[in-house]
């Protein structure tokens, strides 16, 4: 018996229907989305679109970190991505608060000192938005004909807002 053992049980009722054997891996609609690893964001839904479709990429706060610009390289180079979105959202605990509020609160909770861990706090969501935008846009290996849009989604109700940056 371990922790994980209800996820192994739904994993072999998932494997039972199994239908992407053999799939090629690329991105069918061309689509690779930056967005954060909140459980209420549902990525490929939220766009009207399926697994095999987009390449997904979650970190906290939805970020354009280093390894998100590698990803969106290669997603764009080897992967069919020719659209890409960068999805923030409202109620982001990334941008609840400053930075050393949010090394405090982890460091409180864990009963260590955090105040060394660089978090990312997000201050200004469009801000934010438009620079990781424009760092995607301004990679050197990032073709200028792909499609870059930066969102706010709304948590309570499930919409994309207008484009930023």
């Amino acid at each position: 018996m371990t922790g994980f053992d209800d996820l192994l049980a739904a994993n072999r009722r998932y494997a039972e229907s199994f239908s992407m054997s053999g799939f090629d891996g690329i991105a069918h609609a061309g689509v690779a989305m930056v967005t954060c690893m909140d459980s209420r964001i549902d990525p490929l839904r939220m766009v009207g679109l399926e697994p095999g479709d987009a390449k997904i990429l979650r970190n906290p706060g939805g970020r354009v970190t280093d390894a998100a610009l590698v990803a969106l390289v290669l997603g764009v180079s080897l992967l069919n991505v020719s659209r890409i979105l960068v999805v923030q959202h409202t109620r982001c605990a990334m941008a609840s608060a400053g930075e050393a509020e949010l090394q405090a609160r982890v460091g409180e909770r864990l009963q260590q000192d955090a105040s060394w861990l660089s978090i990312g706090a997000i201050t200004d969501q469009r801000q934010a938005l438009r620079a990781d935008v424009r760092r995607v846009r301004s990679h050197p290996l990032m073709p200028a004909e792909v499609e870059v849009g930066g969102f706010l989604y709304d948590v309570d109700t499930g919409l994309l807002g207008d484009p930023v940056g």
